[in-house]
C-alpha cells in the first residue's frame, strides 16, 4: 500500500477546518453540541435570523460535518462525528479559554424561547 503524501494528507485535514473556520459556524457547532437542534433552537441560542443560520447549516452539511433528520416541518441537525467538539475544545484551549467552560457549554441545552414540538410538546 502506497503511503499518502504530506500535501495530500494536509489537504484532507484542511477540508473540515476550512468548513468551520468562521466564528459563526463555530457558534452553531457549539450550540448544537452533543445533542441536536432545529433552526428555531439556533435562532433562540444565537439571536440570528433563520435565513442566515440556514446558509451556514447548508455549508456544514455539504462538508459532512452535520447530518439532519426531518420530523414533520422541522429539521433537526446533529454532528456527523462528535470528535469535532474535541477539536473545538482544543482550539479554545489554544486561545486561552477554559476547556471546562467549553465542555459545559456543549453539554448544556436550554432553548427557553423555542416553541418547536421538541421543546414545547403539545
Amino acid at each position: 500500500m502506497k503511503k499518502p503524501s504530506i500535501p495530500r494528507l494536509s489537504e484532507q485535514i484542511a477540508t473540515p477546518l476550512q468548513a468551520i473556520a468562521s466564528p459563526q459556524r463555530v457558534a452553531i457547532l457549539l450550540a448544537i453540541g452533543r445533542g441536536e437542534a432545529c433552526v428555531c433552537h439556533l435562532e433562540t441560542a444565537l439571536g440570528w435570523r433563520q435565513a442566515y443560520i440556514s446558509q451556514h447549516l447548508m455549508s456544514l452539511r455539504k462538508a459532512d460535518i452535520l447530518t439532519d433528520r426531518r420530523a414533520g416541518r422541522y429539521v433537526y441537525y446533529r454532528l456527523t462525528n462528535a470528535s469535532i467538539l474535541d477539536l473545538l475544545t482544543g482550539a479554545a484551549t489554544l486561545s486561552g479559554l477554559s476547556a471546562e467552560a467549553v465542555s459545559a457549554l456543549i453539554n448544556t441545552r436550554v432553548y427557553p424561547a423555542c416553541e418547536c414540538p421538541h421543546c414545547a410538546p403539545t
